[in-house]
């Protein structure tokens, strides 16, 4: 049988999740915008509600996850729950395209790193810096056992910077074994540290921080800087 990473318990409070500022409004609804009147704003949203994965898998119709698994009735809990419906086409490095995870940083430099290389990746597939993207942090606390990747060289594979084929095979297993998650050095930032939570109900007192703003002006470096206070 294929080893596995050590368990370690993790005690960790002010975890960075960085996530666009136009998935975490908590005002109306953008569809009633674009409504003439309540019965055209009623099919909008019975449209939506449709082909919202969220929503989709709230109700138990989502292949990757159960019902049962989300999270419900806490502060948040929409934007918990969408972490682990709304995975990407491809996956990202610790789960594949049926189900995502709560990916986290453990320093905010870490977080805005990992945010500014990943979409400075999708300019350079178009060829153009040129984009302002805001960005809302939500601060999460763990305290379980993680499988941990640290300074672990028997899965230095699964940190491949252009490759997620390795880490995701060993997150299926994991994840088959009921891990919690895994913890492990990030990628994009030396010395900074990530979590990937597997488990919608381990995501503990998510609430908001403040707001980043990232500007490309024609290069690929980004300008970063503080978007909002605390709210």
């Amino acid at each position: 049988m294929a080893a596995l990473p050590r368990a370690t318990l993790v005690r960790r409070f002010d975890t960075i999740r960085l996530i666009p500022s136009r998935f975490a409004q908590r005002e109306d609804s953008v569809l009633s915008a674009i409504a003439a009147d309540d019965a055209q704003l009623a099919d909008l949203f019975e449209l939506d509600n449709a082909t919202n994965e969220r929503l989709r898998a709230e109700q138990g119709l989502a292949p990757g996850i159960g019902v049962e698994e989300l999270v419900f009735g806490v502060p948040n809990y929409r934007i918990v729950n969408a972490a682990f419906v709304h995975a990407r086409p491809d996956g990202s490095r610790f789960n594949g395209p049926d189900r995502g995870a709560w990916y986290c940083a453990f320093e905010l430099e870490t977080a805005l790193a990992e945010i500014a290389f990943h979409k400075t990746v999708e300019y350079a597939e178009i060829g153009r810096f040129d984009d302002s993207v805001a960005y809302e942090a939500f601060l999460a606390d763990f305290s379980h056992e993680f499988h941990d990747l640290r300074a672990d060289p028997r899965f230095a594979d699964c940190l491949d910077p252009a490759s997620y084929v390795a880490s995701q095979r060993l997150a299926e297993r994991l994840l088959a074994r009921g891990s919690i998650g895994v913890v492990y050095p990030s990628v994009r930032r030396a010395g900074g540290t990530n979590l990937a939570c597997f488990r919608p109900a381990v995501v503990g007192n998510v609430r908001r921080g403040r707001a980043w703003q990232f500007r490309w002006t024609g290069t690929p470096q980004p300008v970063i800087s503080p978007g909002g206070p605390h709210r």
